[in-house]
């Protein structure tokens, strides 16, 4: 079931209440646009201290999304689902299947697929509900699949890229500290090591950081010592705000470039980084291969054309750059301009 609650001021479009057979609220889906097309965005399934923190998430990562399909150039707009992990025992594919009714009964208005906490095989259980879902099992010749590799490739080569760029550097000799192995910073510590880079790493499963630190070298630290971590380059790849007034001041990394969403905790802390030197590689920028292997298996397009978008993310993360240093503006700024006026142009050609 879903419902609508009442408006939330600074947002766009709506916000959507997702409920059980039983009437329980178990989530919300924010749409935030769909001026480019339908609202595109996983699901995230984690624990929240209350129903406002849940709700207030999901619209910052719902409008993360409207600016990262903007700036991929893909013909979606933005929205997230993010539902709570309820504590002790649970049906996890009943929970998903009424997740998926939602979905459905939001007619085409919301696509979904996988995000922190959910998998290919949640969104099988979604797929039994709706077609409005992606990441599921890829089929031979086509797109699909877990997206997380995808993710992880924008991200190493947008951090190679803007090594070269802010640091003068390639990755060989730098030193890495990545915040969080799951998926995707897992997959990126290997392209790093391949790279010739040096590893730090933490994470709150320290199952995953052990198997890392036998298979690569790398070395491990708590998760309250990576920010502040010897390293050239900083990688948050577990939740976001993790860029805030506490954390800022004890980076010594140059160059932030991972694949969390929503890493800068408020506006504010974009161009606090600036004031320190420190270069910050927008988010939603570089972490948008996932996306773009969802949209092409929902779209129905080719692999080639997944290896064409993703190769593109680089070169555009430096033109960003650039543009940040001629104009002395923080990256996220310069970023967030570009994306509002892809989606303003959406919105009058769709007027």
């Amino acid at each position: 079931m879903v419902h609508r609650p009442h408006e939330v001021s600074d947002f766009q479009e709506d916000i959507h209440v997702v409920s059980d057979a039983d009437g329980e609220a178990i989530g919300v889906i924010a749409i935030h646009s769909t001026a480019l097309g339908p609202a595109a965005g996983g699901c995230r399934f984690w624990h929240y201290d209350s129903h406002a923190h849940l709700t207030a998430d999901a619209i910052r990562l719902a409008r993360g999304m409207s600016y990262k399909n903007a700036v991929a150039g893909l013909p979606l707009g933005g929205g997230k689902a993010v539902l709570q992990r309820p504590a002790g025992s649970f049906d996890r594919a009943a929970l998903f299947r009424a997740f998926g009714d939602a979905v459905e009964s939001l007619g085409g208005a919301y696509v979904t697929a996988e995000d922190v906490g959910t998998g290919v095989a949640d969104m099988e259980r979604v797929r039994e509900r709706t077609r409005y879902v992606a990441g599921l099992h890829a089929e031979p010749g086509k797109s699909g699949g877990d997206p997380s590799p995808w993710t992880a490739r924008g991200v190493f080569e947008s951090m190679r890229a803007a090594a070269r760029f802010a640091l003068g550097s390639d990755l060989e000799g730098l030193t890495v500290a990545v915040q969080g192995t799951g998926n995707v910073g897992a997959a990126l510590c290997r392209m790093l090591r391949g790279a010739g880079a040096r590893l730090v790493i933490a994470d709150i499963d320290r199952r995953r950081v052990d198997a890392l630190v036998a298979e690569l070298g790398a070395r491990a630290v708590g998760i309250d010592e990576i920010v502040a971590a010897e390293a050239d380059i900083f990688a948050p790849c577990a939740l976001g705000g993790v860029l805030n007034a506490r954390t800022i001041p004890a980076l010594k990394a140059r160059l932030i470039c991972g694949a969390a969403n929503n890493q800068l905790a408020t506006e504010a802390d974009g161009e606090a980084l600036a004031a320190r030197g420190i270069v910050y590689a927008p988010d939603y920028v570089v972490n948008a291969g996932g996306i773009i292997n969802v949209s092409a298996e929902y779209l129905g397009e080719a692999p080639e054309e997944v290896e064409q978008r993703v190769g593109e993310i680089a070169p555009r993360l430096t033109r960003i750059l650039e543009a940040a240093t001629s104009d002395n503006t923080p990256p996220h700024i310069v970023a967030d301009t570009l994306a509002r006026r892809i989606i303003a142009r959406g919105r009058r050609a769709a007027a």
